[in-house]
């Protein structure tokens, strides 16, 4: 049987950095068959274009120029998504400390928000969509039928980060608790679509927590939601 819009939801999962989204997202999304889109690698993306191009976030003038030729793909593979910066595979550069740390600096670009924006609803407009982010309940996806606001402590979420790094990237735990603490701060308080939970939003503290009881939760609020809206 094909599915149609009926048969399928978009779910939003929003929250601040190393709660697990994108682990998360995408797992739900091979559970349910749906469409995984990281927008977090998307803005990354375009940070690391900026950054190629010798544009600061400050630079809005320019940064509107750079990105009103972008060329940026979200391409599913058997390994993940893979994420094509004018037909150059960039999935792994986007991953980078100098990316990673300036980021939020570049999201908070108005221009940038729309462009990406708009991308993002343009892939939702057909349903069956996971996207994951900081703002798709509030401002990307307010009409997604289930949106999760998935969090945890900023002394977790640093041990996370930190459990990831191998010795070629290694940070020192305090010193990955004050970046995601600083982030938390410029995240929230960005004045164009801030990181908050949207009313209807489901919140999910996922500190004690493993990755496939959080799965396993989001998964059948998705099909409790389906039934719902196929009744």
């Amino acid at each position: 049987m094909t599915l149609t819009t009926i048969d399928r939801i978009n779910i939003a999962i929003d929250g601040p950095a190393g709660a697990g989204k994108s682990t998360v997202a995408r797992k739900v999304a091979a559970e349910l068959s749906y469409v995984y889109v990281d927008t977090g690698a998307m803005y990354r993306a375009v940070t690391l274009l900026a950054q190629r191009n010798g544009i600061g976030p400050e630079q809005a003038a320019d940064l509107h120029k750079l990105i009103e030729g972008l060329d940026l793909k979200l391409q599913p593979t058997s390994t993940g998504q893979k994420i094509m910066l004018h037909n150059e595979d960039v999935t792994e550069l986007i991953r980078s400390r100098e990316v990673t740390t300036q980021v939020s600096h570049y999201a908070a670009n108005e221009y940038v928000r729309q462009k990406l924006g708009d991308m993002q609803r343009e892939l939702a407009s057909h349903k069956g969509i996971v996207m994951d982010g900081r703002d798709i309940g509030t401002h990307v996806l307010p009409d997604a039928e289930l949106k999760i606001f998935l969090t945890a402590s900023v002394k977790e979420r640093a041990r996370r980060r930190h459990q990831e790094l191998n010795d070629s990237n290694y940070v020192p735990l305090e010193q990955l608790e004050a970046e995601i603490a600083a982030r938390d701060k410029l995240d929230e308080t960005r004045e164009i679509a801030p990181l908050i939970q949207a009313e209807d939003a489901v919140f999910l503290d996922t500190s004690h927590m493993t990755i496939e009881e959080v799965v396993s939760y989001i998964v059948k609020l998705g099909q409790s939601k389906l039934m719902g809206v196929s009744e």
